[in-house]
């Protein structure tokens, strides 16, 4: 896995400046599982009675992590939990090995910390199919545990980092009964990116008390517009996981609060929307609207149609506002469309109707829109009320550069 050293051109200025969340503390360490000279562990451990919930990727090779924690979300909230990442190596096709190491690591948090191995979380990102090192991080958890620190989110949120460009997080906060309450979270993904939940590797954590079965019924449902929605290159990944921590240490219940649900699904989205900006070799951020469809799956259908096309997004590279290729997508995707309903417009641009270029289309006004970092795509099926948004970025040689030496 070479060394990423360009920042993406569509980044955020800097990491925000995220507020602590009461109840959860974290730690980064180099433990030198790949990469040298950088952190690549972070523990987030969390106070007594913290609600945990999670989605996960569905391939059907899945890490052993994955298992793992899919094996204990959803246990009563009892006793403090932990979560441990790292990166620069997955723990994925690496048969029974893989749980050995995922045991032996959530063993020595156990030791060190005192908490229940049914309540310690943990996940890899990185290489697939070599075993994991799990002793140099077993070697560094005392370390871990005696840094712990409200304020250390950026640490950790860099220390889970493989090709991305940049750490990622975002935070909220919202009022309820008087009370101020935060959502702040972490995300990492930059490659290997498409939905099929979870969509690569997500912490969230709010000092709102939420009952564990509700905040896995409203993080499932957020998902689905949010992390479900976005894709860099169709792959989804062996290690894909989200999840969302409520401390309770707040006192006030979010449970059926419209308000804290809308700001949790802003931190999510602000999240997704900056892994697509840190897409492999990316250099346009592209929002694809769907409209007039069916219904709303098929909106998302074909919006992810389009927005996986190669040839779209090897187009969008080129600043090429070539809408064959958006009609090409939409015919492949397998849901209703008619030739003579569709509409398309590039930014504002209408460039095609009623089955054929629009009379009024201008190549140079389509040429402009198609110079800048931040595109949009719309479509209208004229079918019905289904539609859907998705979000995605362009196909480039970077990407190709990228990953043709990921190992090395």
């Amino acid at each position: 896995m070479g060394e990423i050293t360009a920042r993406s051109p569509l980044a955020p200025a800097g990491f925000p400046d995220l507020p602590p969340v009461r109840g959860v503390r974290f730690a980064s360490v180099a433990a030198g599982v790949k990469y040298a000279g950088r952190t690549d562990v972070m523990l987030a451990v969390l106070e007594p009675g913290t609600s945990v919930a999670g989605v996960f990727t569905q391939s059907a090779t899945r890490s052993a992590p994955v298992l793992d924690c899919q094996a204990k979300i959803g246990g009563a909230p009892e006793g403090p939990a932990a979560i441990l990442v790292n990166s620069g190596n997955s723990n994925a096709f690496t048969g029974r090995f893989g749980q050995t190491s995922v045991q032996e690591i959530a063993d020595a948090v156990a030791r060190t910390t005192g908490i229940a191995t049914d309540r310690i979380f943990t996940a890899s990102t990185g290489v697939i199919g070599e075993p994991l090192p799990h002793d140099r991080i077993v070697a560094k958890i005392d370390e871990l545990a005696g840094s712990l620190n409200a304020d250390a989110i950026q640490d950790a949120a860099e220390a889970i980092m493989t090709t991305d460009t940049f750490a990622k997080g975002a935070a909220a906060s919202v009022d309820i009964d008087g009370t101020p309450v935060t959502i702040a979270g972490i995300a990492k993904g930059s490659g290997m990116i498409a939905p099929d939940m979870a969509t690569m590797l997500v912490y969230i954590f709010t000092d709102a008390r939420v009952d564990q079965g509700a905040l896995q019924t409203m993080l499932s449902d957020l998902t689905e517009t949010t992390f479900n929605c976005i894709t860099v290159d169709s792959d989804t990944s062996t290690s894909d996981s989200l999840m969302l921590c409520a401390t309770g240490v707040s006192g006030v219940d979010a449970t059926d609060h419209s308000g804290f649900r809308n700001a949790l699904r802003g931190v999510m989205l602000d999240l997704a929307h900056q892994v697509v900006r840190d897409g492999e070799g990316a250099t346009k951020f592209v929002e694809i609207r769907v409209t007039g469809a069916v219904n709303d799956a098929d909106a998302r259908t074909h919006g992810m149609a389009i927005a996986n096309s190669p040839l779209v997004k090897t187009a969008i590279a080129g600043e090429d506002p070539n809408w064959g290729r958006v009609v090409m997508a939409i015919g492949k995707s397998g849901a209703a469309a008619d030739r003579d309903r569709l509409s398309i417009r590039f930014g504002d641009v209408l460039v095609a109707e009623n089955g054929w270029v629009s009379p009024d289309y201008c190549e140079e006004d389509a040429d402009a829109h198609m110079k800048g970092q931040e595109l949009s795509i719309s479509v209208d099926l004229g079918l019905g009320d289904g539609h859907a948004t998705v979000w995605t970025c362009d196909l480039t040689h970077g990407y190709i550069e990228i990953n043709a030496d990921y190992r090395s």
